[in-house]
């Protein structure tokens, strides 16, 4: 089987699915969602820089 093939099958494996299942939820705002991780992410950098002091 060829990696063509293979990745064919795959994408009409996936729009079968997408069908019943849309993936976008009403409730989900991207906005808050990336909002939310850009803080995850500033608030581990700060945990990071403060305990990585040369002492």
């Amino acid at each position: 089987m060829s990696l063509s093939t293979t990745a064919h099958n795959l994408v009409v494996l996936a729009a079968e699915g997408g069908e019943q299942h849309g993936g976008n939820h009403d409730s989900l705002s991207p906005y808050l969602t990336g909002g939310g991780a850009f803080c995850i992410l500033l608030l581990m950098l700060w945990v990071t820089t403060r305990l990585n002091r040369d002492r």
